[in-house]
């Protein structure tokens, strides 16, 4: 029974660190650029959008799609760091202790 208790308090100290890590995700941003630097989209580490800049040189009413690839490659590029930090996060609480490939967290 010793050891359930140890596995309790273990878990116990788990779901701490992960609540504390989703409000360091909440409170992270990372800038997304395209365009050499044109198009910046800011996303917060829980992907949520927080906001765009877009260099006037880049709106062109005759060609729309360009500025759209633009504001889709800067937002790729915000999400990638995203995703890079919340794994970065992740690899620390679970003390480098790896997961299988494709295995998210948080749940």
């Amino acid at each position: 029974m010793k050891n359930i208790g140890q596995m309790m308090k273990q878990a116990q100290q788990m779901q701490a660190k992960m609540q504390e890590m989703q409000a360091k995700l909440a409170e992270h941003e990372a800038t997304g650029v395209s365009g050499a630097g044109m198009v910046q989209v800011r996303l917060n580490g829980k992907g949520e959008l927080r906001g765009i800049k877009i260099d006037k040189a880049a709106v062109d009413p005759e060609d729309v799609e360009v500025l759209e690839d633009l504001i889709t490659a800067a937002f790729n590029d915000a999400k990638a760091k995203v995703e890079a930090y919340m794994a970065e996060q992740t690899n620390s609480l679970m003390g480098g202790l790896k997961l299988p490939p494709g295995f998210k967290m948080p749940f």
